[in-house]
Parts: C-alpha cells; structure tokens; sequence
C-alpha cells in the first residue's frame, strides 16, 4: 500500500515525503477524533474489576 501511495503521488522525493507526512496526520486526526470516540462504548476499557 504505501509503495502504491508513493508511486501514485506526484512530485520530488521531498514533496512526495511531505504528503505522506500530511497523509499520515489526516488518517491520525480522523482515527483520534471520529473512529475512537465512536469505538469507546463498546470497549470496556475504563472498568475496574480487579480488587472487588
């Protein structure tokens, strides 16, 4: 996949490496805002049931 993506993107090595850079921040932000938050009731992570 990411050869795919290095190959498809236009440009030099430092502007391919730079939408890359962009590439990979857009899929954080989208992941950390949308797709956790969305995940987190469903994971029951915050539940403590050790020492009760």
């Amino acid at each position: 996949m990411y050869g795919w993506l290095w190959r498809i993107i236009p440009g030099g090595t430092g502007v391919k490496l730079a939408t890359m850079l962009v590439l990979a921040g857009a899929a954080g932000v989208v992941l950390w805002y949308f797709v956790f938050p969305s995940l987190e009731p469903h994971v029951p992570l915050d539940r403590v049931t050790v020492g009760r």
